[in-house]
């Protein structure tokens, strides 16, 4: 089953697409609650699958690095914790999981953001990271017509 999982700018956590309103999309918390709401056209919302990561040559697409972690991890949560860890520990780790990465526009905090929202879809029970999620259609939220 694949399913569109984004991130909303100022709101904490990842969610899942669930419908679309009139002018908005309903959307589902993949933390615990699974509390619904709306998310609306001034929001920033990205899906995971349109975002990519900054290496020494080409771009990776999130989800190739989420398997990538999965991979290292064994399907379980991080075994950093990425709260209490050192910038010298966090490069270490993110090393195991993408060598080529860019050190000069790659920072800590998306490292940090990487691990959060890794450890929330493994929660969530999304670990198919490849099959499971996909792209949004057209441009964000922007490619519905206005009515």
């Amino acid at each position: 089953m694949k399913q569109t999982i984004l991130a909303i700018s100022g709101k904490p956590g990842l969610y899942k697409l669930v419908s679309r309103g009139n002018n908005s999309l309903i959307v589902e918390a993949l933390d615990a609650t699974h509390k619904r709401m709306p998310a609306f056209g001034n929001d920033r919302i990205t899906s995971l699958a349109d975002i990519a990561m900054f290496t020494e040559t080409d771009d990776v697409p999130l989800m190739t690095i989420l398997a990538s972690l999965r991979d290292l991890e064994g399907g379980k949560e991080s075994s950093l914790n990425y709260k209490k860890a050192s910038p010298a520990e966090l490069h270490e780790y993110f090393t195991k999981v993408l060598p080529e990465w860019d050190r000069d526009r790659v920072h800590n905090s998306d490292i940090k953001k990487l691990i959060q929202w890794y450890n929330i879809l493994v929660k969530a029970g999304v670990t198919d990271f490849e099959e499971e999620m996909a792209p949004t259609e057209g441009d964000n939220i922007d490619d519905r017509k206005a009515e």
